[in-house]
């Protein structure tokens, strides 16, 4: 099967879209969140959507299938919130291991089923490492600016036993994503470059952060430019954006990265911005002709959709892409 070091630079690559607004269409209740396994567990459940790549994984795999079937050529494991930090909200860091080998299992079955089914379109598999709830770099007391609710170390520690189960289910790449806290994101990537040490593995590592607001910086104070130099001492596949902001909001910052490094690009924009419900209006057709700016400036050579992007959106993305070429990059993995 090719490489995806190799196929970044052939043509401009898809990822999928978002996983909890497929999942909200299920309506799935307390008790489908628990299923059997947990009925008795003493504390509530629903909303801890990861937990249903254990007690749905019908469901996770379909939506895996139907992103794959829309266009994507990689799709993420529903993992984005499982650490043993976001976790002890539930109170289920024991699971953490489990949560993370049965998600990377699920979606590689369903990337090899269709990757036998079109072989000349290998399909590849994402470790979704999002940036846990809580922040290595700022105080969440405004009365005590030195306060920190975690540690480096503790994040470290989390993020190694996320990496090594989705390592152990099978994931191609490592994502890690929606960062709004770089140093968040060093916690984990000292973890992954620990883990392809001990193991002598080269995985491939794709990071991904979020610029909040109209300001252009991210939540912990960063501009595109120095969250790039921050963390471009570490060999990546690709860097780029998610999140946060629709398609049309990202340019300025893609048009930045792309400027800036010689890494293939990346952009997985909001469905436009929320509406007063919270809700993402954005049509497929708008979000893709949005997205065609990306491709005819040249900034990237992998795109997909965040918040409110479904697999129409996604097929919509794909059918715009496959027109253009990927900008030109010289890969660090």
């Amino acid at each position: 099967m090719a490489l995806i070091e190799d196929l970044v630079q052939e043509r401009i690559l898809i990822l999928d879209g978002a996983m909890g607004t497929m999942l909200q269409q299920y309506k799935f209740t307390e008790a489908d969140f628990r299923a059997d396994r947990f009925k008795e567990w003493p504390h509530p459940l629903q909303g801890n959507n990861d937990l249903l790549s254990l007690t749905q994984p019908t469901a996770i795999a379909e939506i895996h299938r139907k992103y794959f079937a829309a266009g994507a050529d990689i799709v993420e494991t529903n993992t984005f919130s499982s650490t043993s930090v976001a976790m002890a909200d539930y109170h289920m860091q024991d699971l953490v291991y489990e949560m993370n080998f049965e998600s990377a299992r699920l979606a590689k079955e369903v990337a090899i089923e269709f990757t036998e089914k079109e072989p000349n379109k290998p399909r590849f598999v994402a470790g979704s490492i999002g940036p846990t709830n809580k922040t290595a770099s700022m105080s969440p007391d405004v009365n005590d600016p030195g306060f920190r609710a975690i540690s480096f170390e503790a994040l470290r520690k989390a993020y190694y036993e996320q990496a090594m189960a989705l390592l152990d289910g099978g994931v191609d790449v490592l994502l890690v994503e929606t960062i709004f806290d770089t140093l968040n994101a060093k916690a984990a990537l000292f973890a992954i470059e620990e883990l392809k040490e001990e193991r002598g593995i080269n995985i491939p590592v794709m990071i991904s952060g979020t610029i909040t607001d109209a300001s252009g910086r991210t939540l912990s104070g960063q501009t595109a430019e120095s969250f790039l130099i921050s963390i471009s001492h570490i060999p990546f596949l690709s860097v780029g954006f998610n999140c946060a902001l629709g398609a049309n909001q990202l340019v300025p910052h893609l048009q930045i990265l792309a400027a800036k490094t010689s890494l293939a690009v990346s952009a997985h924009p909001n469905a436009g911005l929320p509406n007063a419900f919270g809700e993402y209006d954005q049509s497929p057709e708008e979000m893709a002709d949005q997205i065609k700016e990306y491709l005819e400036k040249n900034l990237v050579n992998i795109v997909g959709g965040c918040c409110g992007t479904t697999p129409d959106h996604i097929r919509a993305i794909a059918e715009v892409a496959k027109e253009y070429q990927p900008r030109k990059c010289l890969l660090t993995v």
